[in-house]
């Protein structure tokens, strides 16, 4: 068996329990590698990652490089004696960084690959209405999410879940597919498999690529379901949002975290708004409408959809 001595790299909560199970399973970890510090919020101060808060509370050595490829970080991991680097929801690394330790750089990757190869696999495979995903461990290699795997595990999605549920679920699944690979590789019985094995004949690959803001907009004249699921696919973070103008000329934009299918035939233009202005508000769309639940205005509080038809105030309608 090896005696493993690992180099931990993250940045966002996501791969803090992943750290912590190898913490708790009693693994060397030798130092911490995250996002450098930087600005954030109105009054620009210097914002940590949650990575660099959780390794500072358990006293772990901590390195913030600001370029990957620079060759004093690359002696810095050298003098750590390392012989595996785990990653999870880290930057791309360059090759001389994963090809650095004896027993190679492993990353743990938010979806059943080779589906959803990208920076934002979890929002992606909800905004798609999938039914079945989970996580995966493979070798990194230069072409990025497409080393060989080394595990996979599989869990359900439920048809109401958002990303924000399913990325907290997957955040303990792949803790522990973590562990497990750690172990696997600490015994010498990691046996990989190319990606193309886990593709079924005709299968399409689907991409999960980054989600810019104009991405988020809502295109009504989607299906209902569609939209329902990009909705939930992007709450609570990014955010889906539109505009819809009020009575009386007024446009109001507004963020969507929740909303349902209603069992109607809409026969209204898509984007039209069918309320009542007090307790309702539903959206038409291709083929039906959507009952609005959750929304948020700028620089509001986020709220169920009663509370921000009150707060409209027309009593009158």
């Amino acid at each position: 068996m090896n005696v493993v001595r690992i180099v931990f790299m993250g940045t966002p909560d996501f791969a803090v329990a992943s750290l912590e199970a190898l913490l708790v399973h009693g693994y060397e970890v030798c130092a911490v590698v995250t996002a450098p510090d930087r600005p954030a919020g109105r009054g620009r101060k210097l914002s940590t990652s949650a990575v660099k808060d959780y390794a500072l509370a358990k006293k772990l050595p901590v390195l913030q490089p600001v370029n990957l490829k620079d060759p004093a970080f690359h002696e810095q991991l050298r003098k750590l004696n390392a012989n595996l680097f785990i990653i999870v929801a880290f930057r791309m690394l360059p090759e001389g960084v994963w090809q650095m330790p004896e027993l190679g750089t492993f990353n743990l990757h938010a979806s059943l690959l080779p589906q959803y190869r990208g920076a934002a696999p979890i929002n992606h495979t909800i905004m798609n209405g999938e039914t079945r995903g989970g996580v995966t461990t493979f070798f990194l290699r230069h072409e990025i999410d497409t080393g060989n795997i080394i595990f996979r595990r599989e869990t359900d999605i439920r048809p109401d879940e958002t990303a924000g549920e399913y990325h907290d679920r997957l955040m303990q699944l792949g803790a522990g597919l973590v562990v497990d690979t750690t172990e696997a590789i600490r015994q010498g019985r990691v046996l990989t498999s190319n990606q193309e094995k886990f593709l079924r004949p005709g299968e399409v690959l689907k991409p999960a690529p980054k989600i810019n803001k104009e991405d988020c907009r809502i295109d009504w004249n989607r299906y209902a379901s569609e939209v329902y699921n990009f909705i939930r696919g992007l709450s609570p973070y990014p955010g889906a949002f539109t505009e819809i103008t009020l009575p009386g000329g007024r446009e109001i934009y507004l963020k969507i975290f929740r909303a349902q299918v209603l069992d109607c035939h809409c026969v209204k233009q898509a984007g039209s708004i069918i309320s009542d202005y007090r307790t309702y508000l539903n959206i038409c769309c291709k083929d039906a409408c959507l009952s609005i639940l959750e929304l948020q205005q700028p620089g509001k509080r986020r709220m169920p959809v009663k509370d921000f038809l009150l707060g409209l105030n027309f009593n009158g309608l």
